[in-house]
């Protein structure tokens, strides 16, 4: 069957068409009595993402986010829609699939928690019956890549956050798949950790062309690693473009926070950029998120007795809420 023929377009590597995902859920409503009703986690949702994209997928907690994940690696079935990764449909070919995916999922681990680490790794080699010279191979390029080398007989259960997510990540890409889906892989890492995963992750994509979707809730993930991003919210895909669109459809700012040699008044920023607080020597600037920081900090660094400073990226729940508003006055008027 073709493309056209089974309601995909051509060329789309992970195509979804008015994909829904329903739960029934019960909740106690007195002494043995239960309510029924359904939750809409997923609702109509349809895009498609090219072989070889790095594509953010974000949104607030409960949006829908894992859901799709789960439905993309066949974990969950659709309640009504379609869709495809590489022309397979996961929940009914979920074992075939799973040989041309990766899947990690940052609050859990695919990893066996009492086998040291590269035990763990040794099983994968069987299970997906990766060709010995290869998984060699791979093994060793994603051990040095992020630097594991010498914590491959550590249990699981003994390493950081850190360590395991990087431990995670090796899982999944020993058996060379063709797209990987992470689910907050930064969540809960130092700033040394997520660079570490960032650069890898950015060389993964262009040596390989592996197609990423990544969910997570720190936009510098997706501003270092994607040029696409879809914003999803109560089950509905509410926005998919670039992460300058997004900041500029939620009218999001970007903070300065900046740190004087002794307390001054408010610092005279060239437009938009304005001082939002005052406190003592360290005063607050907003500016627009889809502009560089880079003039604004020239000019501060030029004409005031710096000690340091910072940028602090905007929320992005505030940026859904901005959209949401939007969206509701122009329904009223």
């Amino acid at each position: 069957m073709t493309g056209s023929e089974s309601g995909f377009s051509d060329g789309g590597f992970i195509e979804l068409d008015g994909v829904e995902k329903v739960f029934d859920v019960r909740k106690k409503t007195g002494f043995m009595k239960r309510e029924r009703r359904q939750v809409r986690a997923v609702d109509s949702i349809s895009f498609r993402v090219e072989r070889g994209e790095m594509v953010g997928y974000i949104g607030p907690n409960g949006a829908g986010k894992s859901t799709t994940i789960k439905m993309l690696t066949g974990i969950l079935t659709p309640s009504a829609g379609r869709l495809r990764v590489a022309g397979i449909d996961p929940s009914r070919q979920r074992t075939r699939l799973a040989h041309r995916i990766g899947v990690v999922f940052g609050q859990r681990t695919t990893l066996w928690w009492d086998l040291p680490l590269l035990a763990s790794y040794r099983l994968m080699h069987r299970m997906y019956r990766i060709p010995d010279a290869r998984y060699r191979e791979n093994l060793g390029r994603l051990v040095e890549l992020l630097d594991l080398g010498d914590l491959l007989d550590v249990p699981v259960r003994q390493l950081s956050l850190g360590q395991r997510m990087r431990g995670d990540i090796v899982a999944a890409l020993l058996h060379d798949p063709e797209v990987l889906y992470l689910d907050e892989p930064t969540i809960g890492l130092d700033i040394v950790s997520k660079s570490r995963v960032r650069e890898f992750l950015r060389e993964l994509n262009a040596e390989r062309g592996t197609t990423v979707l990544l969910t997570t809730h720190d936009l510098q993930d997706i501003e270092q690693l994607c040029k696409r991003v879809m914003v999803i919210d109560h089950g509905r895909l509410l926005y998919d473009g670039s992460l300058t669109g997004l900041h500029e459809a939620g009218e999001s700012e970007r903070t300065l926070v900046v740190d004087l040699e002794r307390e001054l008044p408010p610092i005279e920023a060239p437009a938009p950029a304005r001082v939002v607080r005052v406190d003592g020597p360290r005063q607050w600037l907003a500016f627009p998120a889809g502009e560089s920081a880079a003039p604004l900090v020239a000019r501060i660094a030029a004409d005031y007795p710096l000690v340091d400073l910072s940028v602090r990226e905007p929320d992005i729940e505030a940026v859904i809420a901005k959209m949401y508003a939007d969206q509701a006055e122009r329904a009223i008027s």
